[in-house]
């Protein structure tokens, strides 16, 4: 397991800093995050470092969100949420802060405040030939046989 300097998330991970437990494997650690949306507000993290979506893992991350799968109805009925948020953060772009992959499982209620709203309402329709040419290309880069013999291209 690497560890990074100054990663919170790594702290917690070797029992350096003071937190909430309320789930913990060989791999994962669930805990209640300190700035909550709502109580209940719990993160899962692997106890690998891993910056973020696109350097975790297969494996770990099928793990990790066999956690949240398994914590999100116990959260929601503890809390007696009316909905839960799952969200994944990766990158600056993306409004990630702390630079250790993690899962946020928000239990929520209507009119909490919080907003994540989807659909997006400066988005625009693009046409669908725009539409076509991008699902083209992920599919094109699924097949790319470089990517089968490791490379990150």
């Amino acid at each position: 397991m690497r560890n990074t300097p100054n990663c919170i998330f790594c702290d917690i991970v070797k029992g350096a800093a003071e937190v909430s437990v309320c789930y913990e494997d060989a791999d994962a650690l669930a805990f209640m995050d300190i700035q909550p949306v709502n109580p209940g507000h719990t993160l899962v993290v692997a106890r690998a470092h891993h910056e973020s979506f696109e350097e975790l893992p297969k494996a770990l991350g099928e793990h990790l969100f066999s956690v949240a799968l398994k914590l999100a109805p116990v959260i929601h009925k503890a809390t007696r949420a009316e909905g839960m948020n799952l969200i994944v953060s990766s990158g600056a772009a993306a409004g990630q802060d702390v630079y250790h992959f993690h899962i946020h499982l928000i239990p929520r209620r209507k009119g909490d405040g919080f907003d994540v709203s989807l659909p997006f309402g400066e988005s625009n329709m693009p046409d669908r030939t725009m539409l076509d040419a991008m699902a083209a290309h992920i599919i094109s880069a699924l097949r790319d046989p470089a990517k089968k013999r490791g490379s990150r291209g």
